[in-house]
């Protein structure tokens, strides 16, 4: 039996590996509550779950993000929207970026223009 050794850099990845993501069923008000002590901190929900809970947060800066699941039809729709190519996700991606940026930058709260309708 061949018995592979885990490269040196890889090895400090195991504990996250074993991780469970854990989702908690709570009322609206919980959720509501988590999210703005979260948004007033400046952390991530989980980090601000982790703070409640007396669990250990990393103090590594994150790169700060926001993400999104897009399915092929979003795709599609975005690349439409922008007068793309459905397949040059980069170019979506970067047309969505100016799209966020504009947004925070108007001051407006609203959730867009010409946006699908709910699933």
């Amino acid at each position: 039996m061949n018995v592979r050794v885990k490269p040196v850099r890889w090895q400090g990845s195991d504990e996250a590996i074993r991780a469970v993501q854990v989702a908690f069923d709570v009322e609206e008000a919980v959720l509501e509550a988590v999210r703005t002590a979260a948004f007033d901190q400046h952390v991530s929900t989980s980090d601000q779950i982790r703070q409640v809970l007396g669990l250990a947060t990393t103090s590594k800066p994150k790169r700060p993000r926001l993400t999104v699941s897009l399915s092929g039809a979003d795709y599609e729709f975005l690349a439409k929207r922008y007068g793309l190519a459905a397949d040059d996700r980069l170019a979506i991606k970067e047309r969505a970026t100016r799209d966020l940026i504009a947004f925070a930058s108007s001051g407006k709260k609203s959730t867009g223009a010409g946006k699908p309708g709910r699933k």
